[in-house]
C-alpha cells in the first residue's frame, strides 16, 4: 500500500456540489431596497421585488429577507415621499 499526497489532497480541497451558494440578486434587491426608501421608491422598488423573487426562485439564502426589505423599502419611499410632497404644498 503507497501513499499518495496528490490523491489526498484533490479529495480534501474539492468543493462539494451544492445548490446555488451566490448571493447576487438578494444583494441587489436589498441594494434596490434600501435606495428606493430616499430616490424613486416608484421604480426602484419594483426592480428590488423582483430581483428579491428570482432569488426565492434560485432559492438564494437570503432571497425572503430580500423580498422583505424590497417590500418594506418601497412602501416607507412611497409614504415618505407622499409626508414630503404634502409638506412642501403647506
Amino acid at each position: 500500500m503507497t501513499y499518495d499526497p496528490a490523491a489526498s489532497t484533490n479529495a480534501s480541497t474539492s468543493a462539494p456540489a451544492t445548490a446555488n451558494q451566490s448571493n447576487i440578486f438578494s444583494i441587489l434587491a436589498f441594494v434596490f431596497g434600501g435606495i428606493a426608501v430616499l430616490f424613486l421608491p416608484i421604480v426602484l422598488g419594483p426592480v428590488g421585488i423582483v430581483l428579491a423573487v428570482v432569488a426565492i426562485v434560485r432559492k438564494e439564502r437570503l432571497g425572503k429577507i430580500a423580498l422583505g426589505v424590497a417590500i418594506a423599502g418601497t412602501i416607507i419611499g412611497m409614504v415618505l415621499g407622499a409626508v414630503v410632497f404634502s409638506a412642501m404644498q403647506a
